[in-house]
C-alpha cells in the first residue's frame, strides 16, 4: 500500500465507521466493482472517493468525473487525494480541469490544490493558467497570498522564460520576494 493510498485509508476509517464495505472497497481488485461505486445512488462522500482514488490510481478513466470533483472540495484533505489519483490517472483531460478550477474566482479559496496540481502536470495549459491566478493575486489587498505564492513556486518549477514579467511584478510583494527571486534564478 503506497503512502497517499495508506493516508486515505486511515482518514476515511474514521468516516465509515470501519465498516465491512469499507474493508471491501479498501482491499478488492475488482474494478468494476470499484466504477459501479460511482454510479449508484445515495452512496456515502467516502464510498465514492475511496473508489474514485483506487480506480484513478489504477490508470481507469471512469474515475475522472468522481476526482475532478473532489479536486474541488472544500476539504483540503480531499483535494490533495483527489490530486494525487488525478497525476496517475494521466487523462489528457486533467489539465483542461484542474486550470478551469484554479482560475474559477469564485472559487478561489479552494484553488491551491488545483495550481500544485497544474505544476506537477507540467501541461501546456499549466503556465497560461498560473499566470492568470498569480496576476489576479497581485492585486492590493487580496488576502491569498499562500495562493500567489503556490503559483511563484510553480512558474520557477515550470521554467518557462515566459513567465519571467509576472515574476518580476511578484518581487514587489514582501511574501513573495524570496520565492520570486528564487523562481527568476531557475528561468536564467
Amino acid at each position: 500500500m503506497d503512502e497517499e493510498l495508506r493516508a486515505l485509508a486511515q482518514r476515511l476509517r474514521g468516516e465509515s465507521g470501519g465498516s465491512v464495505a469499507y474493508e471491501r472497497l479498501l482491499t478488492t481488485e475488482d474494478r468494476e466493482e470499484l466504477a459501479g461505486v460511482l454510479t449508484e445512488q445515495e452512496r456515502p462522500l467516502w464510498v465514492r472517493e475511496m473508489a474514485a482514488f483506487r480506480l484513478g490510481c489504477a490508470g481507469d478513466r471512469r474515475a475522472f468525473e468522481a476526482l475532478v470533483l473532489l479536486l474541488n472540495h472544500r476539504d483540503p484533505e480531499r483535494c490533495v487525494s483527489a490530486a494525487h489519483a488525478l497525476s496517475r490517472l494521466a487523462d489528457p483531460r486533467t489539465p483542461r480541469a484542474a486550470a478551469a478550477l484554479a482560475t474559477n474566482e469564485l472559487r478561489v479559496a479552494y484553488a491551491l490544490v488545483p495550481v500544485r496540481l497544474l505544476t506537477r502536470l507540467r501541461a501546456p495549459e499549466s503556465l497560461p493558467a498560473l499566470v492568470i491566478v498569480l496576476r489576479r493575486r497581485l492585486a492590493p489587498g487580496d488576502p491569498h497570498w499562500r495562493l500567489a505564492l503556490a503559483c511563484v513556486e510553480g512558474l520557477g518549477a515550470l521554467g518557462d522564460k515566459r513567465a519571467g514579467e509576472i515574476l518580476r511584478s511578484a518581487r514587489a510583494h514582501p511574501r513573495l520576494t524570496a520565492a520570486a527571486e528564487a523562481a527568476l534564478a531557475r528561468l536564467a
